[in-house]
């Protein structure tokens, strides 16, 4: 039975070097990631808007509730200069059932704050209203191909369980992150540990026999 990833990069002690267990590391995931990845819209595009506005959606919301959510406000509101013109009932009333309305209401500032364009670095990012360090890590990531280092719960649980068994703090994990991203390949580093967290390595009764 092939060795899953948590197996493969800590299993046995003194067997591997750490350089060698990043590399199996990284070689198991990208390959699982090209055959069982998920295909999200927002994967899609380089638009820092439209990531903005899906890492806004996404948080504390499912990406099941977020895909038809997602679509339909960026056909009302296409670009930042279309969100910044708009009234702010307007942008709620299709924000709709997303539920934490503040993202919305953040959102918007956001985009009358820099209806030309959004800010390309996360230091710079991380001043827009209602963005934390993760959204803005995965914005500078997934939008400008920059490797940053970010991780939400999912993503500390999938790094604790590949380097300890199990969850670590954030703050812990996004050092792990920083140390074990591939230069240059952050974005699919970081959506293939979204994709592991949420289809096999679950909160609860993760699916440990098909891990890669």
């Amino acid at each position: 039975m092939p060795l899953s990833t948590r197996a493969a990069y800590c299993c046995v002690p003194g067997l591997y070097s750490p350089v060698e267990r990043r590399a199996n590391l990284l070689r198991r995931l990208s390959r699982w990631y090209a055959r069982a990845g998920r295909d999200l819209p927002w994967r899609k595009t380089t638009d820092p808007y439209a990531v903005l506005v899906a890492e806004v959606m996404l948080q504390q919301t499912q990406v099941s509730r977020v895909l038809p959510a997602y679509a339909a406000f960026l056909a009302r509101f296409p670009t930042l200069a279309v969100l910044a013109r708009a009234p702010l009932g307007e942008v709620l009333r299709a924000w709709g059932s997303l539920g934490y309305p503040r993202r919305a209401r953040d959102l918007h500032l956001a985009a009358r704050a820099n209806p030309a364009a959004l800010p390309e670095t996360r230091g710079e990012l991380d001043t827009l209203p209602g963005i934390g360090p993760y959204t803005s890590g995965a914005v500078a990531c997934f939008a400008h191909g920059h490797d940053e280092a970010f991780a939400d719960v999912n993503v500390a649980r999938v790094l604790g369980r590949i380097e300890r068994g199990a969850a670590i703090p954030l703050r812990e994990a996004e050092a792990l992150d920083r140390r074990l991203l591939p230069q240059g390949g952050s974005a699919w580093w970081h959506h293939a540990l979204m994709d592991l967290g949420a289809m096999v390595c679950t909160a609860r009764a993760p699916r440990c026999e098909v891990c890669p």
